[in-house]
C-alpha cells in the first residue's frame, strides 16, 4: 500500500479516468462553456503562438480559441466523453482543430512537437508522482523556448472541497530542472459552483 499523499486533504480519494468522464455525464463545475478567462487575457495579447497543445482539453474551449485564432491546435483528454463533445463543438462551429483521447504523463507517444501549451486545471489533480511524469512528458513535446501557461488551483482558496491547492513554491519545484518560471499571478478560475470563481495560480513556464 502506498502511503497517503501529505498534500491531499483528508478523505479526498484519487479521481480515476471513468470518475472524470462520468463526470460530462452532466456539466461538472469546471465547463464553463467558453474559455477562462485568464487564458483569453494570454490570447488577446498574442501569447499564443505556433503550434499549440491543450492538456487535459475537457470539452475543447481553448483549443476552440486557438483556432479561431488561426492557429493549429490539439486538444487531449483522458474522458472519451469530453473529447466527444469537444469534436462536436469544433464541427458546428466550422472550425479546424483536433482532439484525441489521450494519457497527458504519455505525451512522448504523440510523436508531435508544440510551441504553446495550455493546461487548466489539470496540473493540480496529480499526485506528486504524477505531477513528475506529467513535467517529463511536457518535455518530450516541447522545443526549446516553447511557452507552458498554467491555470490551477491555488493554495490561497480556502476550504478542501474540489481539487488539491497548489502553492508558488510547488510550481517553481516542479519545473526547477529545464524549465524557466517566467511568471505567476494571482488570477481567477471561473467555476460553474460559484459566480465569483476560485483563487488560482496562472504561470507562464518557459522550456530551456
Amino acid at each position: 500500500m502506498s502511503e497517503p499523499d501529505p498534500h491531499r486533504p483528508p478523505g479526498h480519494r484519487r479521481r480515476t479516468v471513468d470518475d472524470f468522464d462520468a463526470s460530462y455525464s452532466a456539466q461538472p463545475p469546471w465547463d464553463i462553456g467558453h474559455p477562462q478567462p485568464a487564458f483569453v487575457e494570454i490570447a488577446d495579447a498574442g501569447k499564443l503562438r505556433g503550434r499549440v497543445l491543450d492538456v487535459g482539453c475537457g470539452t475543447g474551449e481553448h483549443v476552440l480559441m486557438a483556432a479561431e485564432r488561426g492557429l493549429p491546435a490539439l486538444g487531449v483528454d483522458s474522458a472519451p466523453t469530453a473529447i466527444a463533445i469537444a469534436e462536436r463543438k469544433a464541427r458546428e462551429r466550422g472550425l479546424d482543430a483536433r482532439f484525441l483521447v489521450w494519457n497527458a504523463v504519455d505525451l512522448e507517444s504523440l510523436a508531435e512537437r508544440f510551441d504553446t501549451v495550455l493546461d487548466s486545471g489539470l496540473f493540480h489533480v496529480f499526485d506528486d508522482d504524477d505531477r513528475a511524469r506529467f513535467v517529463e512528458s511536457l518535455a518530450a513535446v516541447t522545443a526549446p523556448e516553447a511557452r507552458y501557461h498554467l491555470l490551477c488551483f491555488s493554495d490561497r482558496q480556502p476550504g478542501d472541497w474540489g481539487p488539491r491547492r497548489v502553492s508558488q513554491q510547488e510550481i517553481r519545484s516542479s519545473f526547477a530542472r529545464g524549465w524557466r518560471v517566467y511568471s505567476i499571478e494571482a488570477v481567477t478560475f471561473d467555476v460553474t459552483l460559484d459566480p465569483a470563481g476560485v483563487r488560482a495560480w496562472r504561470a507562464a513556464i518557459t522550456r530551456i
